[in-house]
C-alpha cells in the first residue's frame, strides 16, 4: 500500500472510530455538552447582568470620588460626601468591576496620604494592576509604606518589584533610588552604592539621575568611614 492510501485509510479508522465512540457515548456526551452550554450561557448571563451594570455605577461613582482626590480632600474621597460614595463604599459594591477595582487603588493611595499605612498596604494588595504604570506606582506605594513603619526588608522586596515593574525612565528609576535609600537605613552601603551607580548608567535622562553623584558620594564616604 502506498504512503498516500496507507495515510487515507489511517485517516478513515480515525473517524470510523470517532463515530463509533459518539454513537456508544451519546448520552455522556450530551451531558458534557448540555453542561458546557449552561457554564457558557451562566458565564454570560454573570457578565451581561452583574458586571456591566455594576461596572456602569461604579463608573458614575467613581467620578465624584476621583474628583476630592485630585483636590487632595482626601476623607471625602475615601469616605463620601452623603450624596455620593466614597471609594471604601465603592470597593464593598463594585468589587468585581474594573472601576471597583481601581477604586482599591484609589483607596490605598488615599490612606497612604493619611498615613494610615496598614490599611494602605492591605488595600493596594488587592488591586489587580491595569497598566504598567498604576501596577508600578502601587508596588512602590506599598513599599514605601512599609519603609514607613519601620519594615525596611519588606519595604525593599516591594520597591524592588516596583523597579522591576516596566523598566521605564519615569517609574523605574524612581523606585531603585528609593530602594538605595533603604538599603542606606539599613546601613548596607554597598548595596546603595551599586543602585545609584546603575541609575547613572542605565537611564542618565531619568530624574533620578541630575543628582546621582551627590548620593554615590554619600555612600562612597560612609563606606570610607564605617558610619
Amino acid at each position: 500500500m502506498s504512503g498516500d492510501k496507507k495515510q487515507g485509510f489511517e485517516i478513515a479508522q480515525s473517524i470510523d472510530k470517532v463515530e463509533h465512540y459518539v454513537q456508544d457515548n451519546k448520552k455522556s456526551l450530551s451531558v458534557i455538552g448540555g453542561t458546557i452550554v449552561l457554564v457558557v450561557l451562566a458565564y454570560f448571563g454573570y457578565n451581561q447582568f452583574i458586571v456591566k451594570p455594576q461596572e456602569e455605577s461604579a463608573r458614575e461613582d467613581m467620578f465624584i470620588a476621583e474628583q476630592y482626590f485630585g483636590q487632595d480632600s482626601i476623607d471625602l474621597a475615601i469616605k463620601g460626601d452623603g450624596s455620593y460614595p466614597g471609594f471604601e463604599e465603592i470597593v464593598d459594591n463594585y468589587g468585581s468591576s474594573p472601576s471597583g477595582n481601581l477604586a482599591q487603588y484609589y483607596l490605598g493611595m488615599s490612606y497612604l496620604k493619611k498615613g494610615e499605612f496598614e490599611k494602605a498596604i492591605e488595600a493596594l494588595k488587592n488591586y489587580d494592576a491595569e497598566d504598567d504604570i498604576t501596577g508600578a506606582l502601587a508596588l512602590g506605594a506599598i513599599g514605601g509604606a512599609y519603609m514607613e513603619l519601620g519594615k525596611l526588608d519588606e519595604s525593599i522586596k516591594f520597591l524592588d518589584k516596583a523597579a522591576d515593574w516596566d523598566k521605564n525612565n519615569f517609574t523605574c528609576p524612581l523606585f531603585m533610588k528609593k530602594t538605595a535609600f533603604a538599603y542606606e537605613q539599613k546601613k548596607e552601603f554597598n548595596s546603595a552604592l551599586d543602585i545609584y551607580k546603575e541609575i547613572k548608567k542605565d537611564f542618565p535622562l531619568s530624574t533620578e539621575a541630575r543628582d546621582i553623584d551627590k548620593y554615590i558620594g554619600r555612600a562612597e564616604a560612609a563606606l570610607a568611614t564605617g558610619k
